[in-house]
């Protein structure tokens, strides 16, 4: 029976001490130009500092056209290196594995935050936004293979490429949303073609002790559960992948799709084979019996996300015999305490209801 203490090893890069991750949570916290703010780092530094085995920066944006929030750090420019470089030696410093989690929102990208329209997979009357062209995405992709070495040499150990929530890899993975006619649209294969010239191109042009991770969510934004699956697959084969990270919006749901009802959407990907990739689930895991749940279901990682905005020393806590977490709403006082800066604290009060 795996334990939330039990090390893990994986096929790239250093072992995480334990079974916890800090979710890549979304606070707002840095500069307008994308570069590191004391606010953000301290966030992160004090769930490193108690514990969490890998500590995950918020989405990092690759290309400014890609902007998906205010106060959004960047991995675009040299000007970014010396604070992602800060960033990596306090998170590697405490013994916690380090990623930064690496975005383009497409679609999402609000028009007010990057000056012009936005661009995505496809022509999108309700957002929009304008389909990139085919010259275009090849120059996406090698944005974000730039990024990922500016990361390495920044000193973090891994890498996450943000294909879940409806951005930019998973609009061009949706049916629904990838319109495209050229070879990266039409079949399962040519809407996957963006990812996987992804993973290769951060495989190929970084070292080998970089970790790489995907993120993927197997429903909304027009996904389809046996696609996912698929890509899912696909990660596993191609040997190039460490972590799979599902970001599932609650552990224990079962499919909405009516021939996959029957067993919760976390047994379905974790008794998918994956040899030595590690796969992580996010998703209300809240209280000490739902990671025991998730690890004892056979995932290697409990990903936590608002219940380490509530405790950032919940590795240590969860320990306790008899100790419950917090929940929302939360003081703004609490919050404060456990390092989240006012526009955070503003940005879960407005978006998430909270702050009480």
């Amino acid at each position: 029976m795996t334990s939330a203490t039990d090390a893990l090893t994986f096929l790239h890069g250093p072992a995480m001490p334990n079974r916890l991750m800090l979710a890549p949570l979304t606070n707002l916290q840095s500069h307008a130009d994308g570069t590191l703010s004391d606010a953000e780092i301290e966030w992160l530094l004090m769930r490193a500092r108690a514990g969490f085995g890998l500590t995950m920066t918020a989405a990092t944006q690759v290309i400014p056209i890609g902007r998906g929030f205010p106060g959004q750090l960047a991995a675009y420019d040299d000007i970014h290196l010396p604070g992602l470089r800060r960033m990596a030696e306090g998170i590697n410093a405490t013994g916690s594995v380090s990623y930064v989690q690496l975005q383009h929102a497409g679609n999402r990208s609000p028009a007010e935050h990057i000056g012009g329209q936005p661009v995505g997979a496809s022509d999108d009357a309700a957002t929009g936004a304008r389909a990139l062209t085919n010259d275009e995405v090849h120059k996406t992709i090698e944005a974000f293979v730039s990024s990922a070495v500016r990361c390495e040499a920044a000193g973090f150990h891994g890498v996450e490429l943000h294909g879940a929530h409806g951005y930019l890899i998973g609009q061009f993975l949706s049916p629904e949303i990838n319109q495209r006619t050229d070879e990266y649209g039409g079949s399962l294969e040519n809407r996957m073609r963006f990812l996987r010239e992804l993973v290769e191109g951060v495989r190929a042009a970084c070292g080998p002790d970089l970790a790489l991770a995907v993120r993927l969510s197997p429903e909304r934004f027009g996904m389809r559960l046996a696609e996912v699956i698929e890509v899912y697959g696909w990660l596993v084969d191609s040997g190039m992948v460490d972590l799979i990270d599902m970001s599932l919006w609650d552990v224990n749901k079962e499919p909405e799709e009516e021939a996959f009802k029957g067993r919760s959407l976390t047994e379905i990907f974790s008794e998918l084979p994956r040899g030595e990739v590690r796969l992580g689930v996010a998703g209300k895991i809240h209280e000490p019996a739902d990671v025991r749940r998730v690890l004892n279901a056979g995932v290697d990682i409990a990903i936590l996300g608002r219940v380490a905005i509530l405790h950032h020393d919940y590795p240590r806590l969860m320990g306790q015999e008899g100790w419950t977490p917090r929940r929302p709403p939360a003081t703004r006082e609490v919050l404060a305490s456990e390092g989240l800066s006012e526009p955070f604290i503003d940005y879960m009060r407005d978006i998430f209801k909270f702050v009480g």
